[in-house]
């Protein structure tokens, strides 16, 4: 069975830095792709950043330029780098990882920004 679970939560200040972890694992999964979306409180869960097995990435407008993804194929692992954190960046931030047929989430971590 696979599980998908994120670490790294935490309180952040404004401008300051923090780094989410994710591990997919189970059943000899490969994940094609795997990414973060958030959920701000009582708003619609947004894509944030993903990472292809080969390295390509996307970003939404909002953190590009501020986040960075990436990941280790070896350990199905995949992290976000979030730099300069704005206040705006407070959510529950949700891990996934996608093979051809399904994708897979965790439980998600919340990330809040405040001083």
């Amino acid at each position: 069975q696979v599980q998908v679970v994120e670490s790294g939560g935490g309180l952040v200040h404004p401008g300051g830095s923090h780094r989410l972890s994710c591990v997919a694992s189970g059943g000899g999964f490969r994940a094609a792709v795997m990414g973060w979306y958030r959920q701000p409180l009582g708003q619609s869960r947004e894509i944030v950043a993903s990472i292809t097995d080969n390295g390509a990435t996307t970003y939404s407008e909002p953190v590009k330029g501020r986040f960075t993804v990436s990941r280790d194929n070896a350990e199905n692992t995949v992290y976000l780098q979030m730099n300069n954190l704005k206040s705006e960046d407070t959510a529950v931030y949700y891990c996934y990882a996608r093979t051809t047929s399904k994708i897979y989430w965790g439980r998600g971590t919340q990330v809040t920004v405040s001083s």
